[in-house]
């Protein structure tokens, strides 16, 4: 290994989502797989012990999020750059990496060079923070825009989001199972979504939705 090649801890606890990453961090010659971690706490340890250039990190992890071990680091000092990567890549979630310390913000599913060049951001400026959206999104915080529910729309799509079905968010809000199709019906209309989870990405995408579902 060469003074020019950088250690990478990646931190998820998909295997299959881990390996592909340190794969893509192998075939670059500037990095090298230092350590793996599937959680907060062992990813904390594992940072105590490998010092790492850069870590990888998953949102939504067993005992946390990796917005907590950003904090954590920050908090402790560290300038060691960080990715954040999440599978639900909405505006108010890249904010929240932003505000937590974070260097990059990358949705799970970009292509993995896309995760290997937010890696050499963080690592040469672990505290300027990047994202792919993220002129977009500051456009959107500035002058909101995107799709308007009503009040019981709202109620209706965080029922969706929860599993419950057309008779169960029916029950909920003490209507007929044919208003209830009505109100799914207009949520996908504005969403332009052609179906549940077509409807739950999109609301997470636009900021209607936070970043609670599991990934």
């Amino acid at each position: 290994m060469t003074e020019n090649v950088a250690r990478v801890l990646l931190i998820d606890d998909h295997d299959l989502i881990r390996q592909g990453l340190a794969h893509a961090f192998e075939r670059a010659e500037d990095f090298s797989v230092a350590g793996q971690a599937a959680s907060v706490a062992e990813g904390l340890r594992r940072f105590d012990e490998l010092k790492p250039d850069v870590v990888i990190t998953d949102v939504r992890l067993p005992d946390g999020t990796g917005l907590d071990l950003v904090r954590t680091l920050r908090a402790a000092g560290h300038e060691t750059g960080v990715v954040v990567l999440t599978m639900y890549a909405g505006d108010e979630q890249l904010f929240a990496a932003l505000e937590a310390g974070a260097s990059a913000f990358v949705a799970k599913d970009a292509p993995a060079d896309e995760v290997v060049a937010a890696a050499r951001h963080a690592l040469v400026s672990p505290r300027s923070f990047t994202a792919s959206d993220l002129a977009e999104a500051m456009r959107r915080r500035m002058t909101p825009q995107g799709p308007q529910l009503t009040g019981r729309e709202a109620e209706v799509l965080s029922l969706l989001a929860r599993g419950f079905s057309v008779s169960a968010i029916a029950r909920s809000i003490f209507v007929s199972d044919s208003t209830a199709k009505t109100h799914i019906s207009k949520i996908y209309e504005k969403l332009g979504a052609s179906n549940r989870a077509d409807a739950i990405m999109k609301a997470v995408r636009s900021g209607l939705l936070a970043d609670d579902l599991e990934n």
